[in-house]
């Protein structure tokens, strides 16, 4: 059962932000002062909430998150900004904290100013409304959502602690984060240098890793909030706590390129023998990148060439003779060489299976990653041709 950690509650409503009845905005509230740090986009173009949330963490001092779906508060200049910081100080008044104390985030159109009169009469409403149970948590998860056509939610729990995430992302997946938001509670206590530096290398594994349509927005934010309801943890537990944050994070990263829009396959791709981690990485994204790979995919061809020739565009350097490929576990090219193989069955096994795993080596170097992508599809097309008119 998913729960929500120790410290936290959580809520969501329908304020109107969205034409559906679906909820649009969503409140994490900590009962105290809590440890707050954030990875944020890449991108040079930044939405509001982004520049705010850089501004204000780390931080242990933050008592809320708000979160509108529906409008992305992204390239809406000066009052994007006044709107954004607007929306704090609504959270402060409901919660009793200081303006300063909270943080936002928003998914949706860019490019349009936030319906201000909706979010004024709808924070009240879902401070209202605040709650620790599965229910609150399940509610929160679907009021950040946009294209997605599910919720998602990941824990772990141990004895001393447990990670509870939510996220959000289905399209403008690509590396360095995408559309995509995620919160990871925590009442597990660390320290600010200790929180930053779990979620830095969470991120560089997880939701860094995967792929959509290798377009990454203007409102990408993950954040991890620390409630320091439990103990601390000693160097042992703490190890095992980094661990399975990084499990948590995977798992939603997992599941937002499983909910990619129009996809058919979640695919893995997992390369070894690279000369360096970063190689095998850039190796692995070249092949999530690829257009004629994920189209490949949608119709369930098993063509080796466009992931090898991938491979060796990607930039590190390979061992063409040694390298071989596995694709579900069949073996497709060796050594540099085409091997025999049943096409038919090979891709019946992708036809009848949504998880696609390929393992490709390129040669015997200690480096090795994990990317995951999903497939191209028409309609992944359809969607994004009718998103906005």
């Amino acid at each position: 059962m998913n729960k929500i950690p120790k410290g936290f509650r959580a809520a969501a409503i329908h304020s109107g932000i969205k034409s559906t009845d679906a909820e649009d905005i969503t409140l994490i509230v900590a009962d105290e002062p809590c440890v707050a740090v954030g990875v944020y986009t890449k991108n040079q173009v930044v939405a509001a909430p982004v520049v705010l949330d850089r501004e204000r963490t780390p931080a242990s001092n933050i008592r809320a998150v708000v979160v509108n779906s529906g409008n992305a508060n992204a390239c809406t200049g000066e009052l994007g900004m006044r709107n954004a910081k607007r929306m704090t100080q609504l959270v402060a008044e409901a919660v009793g904290c200081a303006p300063e104390h909270v943080l936002v985030m928003s998914t949706g159109i860019i490019g349009e100013q936030l319906p201000m009169d909706k979010i004024e009469a709808g924070i009240p409403e879902v401070s209202d409304q605040l709650g620790d149970s599965e229910s609150h948590l399940v509610a929160a998860a679907r009021g950040i959502m946009t294209t997605d056509t599910k919720i998602k939610i990941a824990s772990s729990s141990e004895s001393d602690y447990s990670i509870t995430g939510i996220a959000k992302g289905s399209g403008m997946i690509g590396p360095n984060m995408a559309t995509m938001l995620a919160t990871v509670m925590t009442d597990a206590t660390l320290s600010l240098e200790q929180a930053q530096q779990i979620l830095s290398k969470a991120v560089d594994r997880s939701f860094n890793s995967i792929n959509v349509d290798g377009h990454t927005s203007t409102n990408d934010t993950v954040l991890l909030l620390s409630s320091g309801k439990g103990e601390t943890l000693s160097d042992e537990q703490l190890k095992t706590f980094t661990s399975e944050f990084e499990s948590v994070c995977k798992n939603l990263a997992k599941q937002i390129v499983d909910d990619g829009e129009g996809a058919t396959h979640l695919i893995e791709i997992s390369v070894t023998g690279a000369q360096s981690e970063s190689d095998a990485r850039t190796i692995a994204e070249a092949i999530a990148n690829s257009p004629l790979v994920k189209t490949a995919f949608a119709g369930n061809d098993p063509n080796w060439g466009r992931i090898v020739s991938a491979a060796g565009y990607a930039g590190p350097t390979i061992d063409v003779e040694g390298t071989s490929l596995k694709l579900n576990g069949t073996e497709l090219y060796r050594d540099g060489a085409p091997v025999e193989f049943d096409a038919e069955a090979t891709s019946k096994g992708m036809q009848t299976n949504r998880e696609v795993f390929v393992e490709l080596t390129v040669g015997d170097g200690a480096g090795s990653a994990t990317y995951w992508t999903c497939d191209l599809t028409h309609e992944y097309v359809t969607i994004n041709a009718e998103y906005h008119t």
